[in-house]
């Protein structure tokens, strides 16, 4: 995509929160992707804010694409991508997304600058089960983190572990965590999810280092680093 070509259709970045907010060096950008319904932001701005106070010393900067209508997330994710090389220079991008951004997040991770996807509760296309899969070549060479409550009734959890075995194939930085009990809004465990995301965020964009849960997730053979379970109180006590 032409690092200059204009907003696809009205998108635009939000404000900057993390290291440009402080005057650091930019070392990394993360793009926050919502979902489909502003009623039903999920876990992302939390996640922004968690993201500002944790990497903003590392350089990390966050911005929230806002979605402008007109043409699909995925081409907005990735003239989001184009905009922050276009704004910080060559640093890596992390997408990360909640429901449709979440699939978002996953399609346009072919993306030359973007190094990792955290992709929350993705809403999976009807064509997402086999026989018409959901593309994971693009995924090739990034580090993935896809995060499922077991219980959401919106987004089938079986359709993301059916990707992320795929995805695992192409690409073995690959890692799914299951969300015991929760739903597609990740309500019931917000504050573990939210400290997993940037975990892994810290880990793939900043230091290149995870706590041992992400370690052992990604180590892991399918289906263990597919299925690992979010323990409760994920977060209090990590050792990275």
């Amino acid at each position: 995509m032409d690092q200059h070509a204009p907003p696809a259709r009205g998108a635009r970045l939000g404000r900057a929160a993390g290291a440009n907010g402080t005057g650091s060096t930019v070392s990394g950008v993360v793009l926050l992707l919502p979902g489909a319904s502003r009623l039903s932001p999920g876990p992302l701005r939390p996640l922004g804010r968690a993201l500002a106070r944790a990497g903003g010393t590392e350089g990390l900067v966050a911005h929230t694409v806002i979605h402008g209508g007109g043409t699909s997330r995925e081409e907005q994710a990735g003239w989001a991508a184009d905009e922050a090389v276009r704004r910080y220079g060559d640093v890596p991008v992390c997408l990360a997304g909640y429901g449709a951004g979440g699939l978002a997040a996953l399609r346009a991770a072919g993306h030359d600058a973007v190094n990792s996807v955290v992709s929350l509760s993705p809403c999976l296309a009807p064509g997402a089960l086999p026989g018409s899969p959901e593309p994971v070549k693009q995924l090739a060479g990034r580090q993935v983190l896809i995060v499922h409550g077991t219980n959401d009734a919106r987004s089938d959890p079986e359709a993301s572990f059916q990707l992320a075995a795929r995805a695992k194939k192409a690409n073995r930085s690959t890692c799914r965590f299951e969300v015991h009990s929760d739903g597609h809004g990740l309500r019931e465990h917000q504050p573990e999810v939210v400290a997993l995301a940037v975990d892994f965020v810290l880990g793939a964009v900043c230091s290149g280092r995870y706590s041992r849960p992400v370690t052992d997730a990604l180590a892991a053979p399918p289906p263990l680093g597919l299925r690992m379970p979010l323990a409760s109180g994920f977060g209090r006590s990590l050792r990275r």
